[in-house]
């Protein structure tokens, strides 16, 4: 998805629907030759030794990820919000009197499976889909769906942070021990 929130942007949505150019997808792609049979060959042991430098000094048994794993309780928690579940169902309402009725949220409308999503998760851009996020976008604005839906997942998660503060700190420093590993094997190897 663009955004937590889906698809927001309305040229996007009438180019691409739920889907993306398929073109930016091989810009990402690793330039360069292939490993060597050698290389290959030595990469598991390359590989160990690079994530013990990295994790050196990080309690993996402790927070490490802790907010990680909270994200999708608290993306819960905002979906059962009686302001969340109003902000979804005007939505769905603006989707039906553009003739798009059955999607209960954005998620369920990016996620329809008439879409046919490929491996790489994109679509094939047809009309129907295209016309569907064109509505998606065109009701998130309209109702302020968006806006609606962060300001609960914020909430929540500032409420989650407060009640769990020791675990997301505890994460927090485990984060803070990695990044600094991780700039110490940048500046050696430039």
């Amino acid at each position: 998805m663009s955004t937590d929130y889906g698809v927001l942007d309305p040229g996007a949505a009438r180019r691409w629907g739920y889907g993306w150019d398929p073109a930016t997808s091989s810009a990402s792609q690793p330039k360069g030759r292939r490993m060597t049979g050698a290389e290959y060959a030595d990469f598991p042991v390359c590989s160990a030794e690079a994530n013990r430098r990295m994790m050196l000094g990080v309690d993996v048994k402790g927070n490490w990820l802790y907010a990680g794993t909270r994200a999708s309780e608290v993306d819960e928690e905002a979906k059962r919000d009686p302001r969340l579940r109003e902000a979804f169902a005007v939505w769905s309402r603006c989707m039906a009197e553009r003739g798009f009725a059955g999607y209960p949220d954005p998620l369920s409308a990016y996620a329809d499976p008439a879409w046919q999503r490929a491996g790489n998760g994109n679509t094939l851009h047809t009309r129907h889909e295209r016309a569907t996020a064109v509505a998606d976008v065109t009701c998130k604005h309209r109702h302020h769906t968006a806006e609606i839906w962060h300001k609960v997942r914020a909430q929540n998660q500032t409420t989650d942070i407060e009640r769990h503060h020791d675990r997301y700190a505890s994460g927090l420093q485990a984060l803070r021990t990695y990044r600094a590993n991780v700039a110490a094997v940048l500046r050696q190897f430039g």
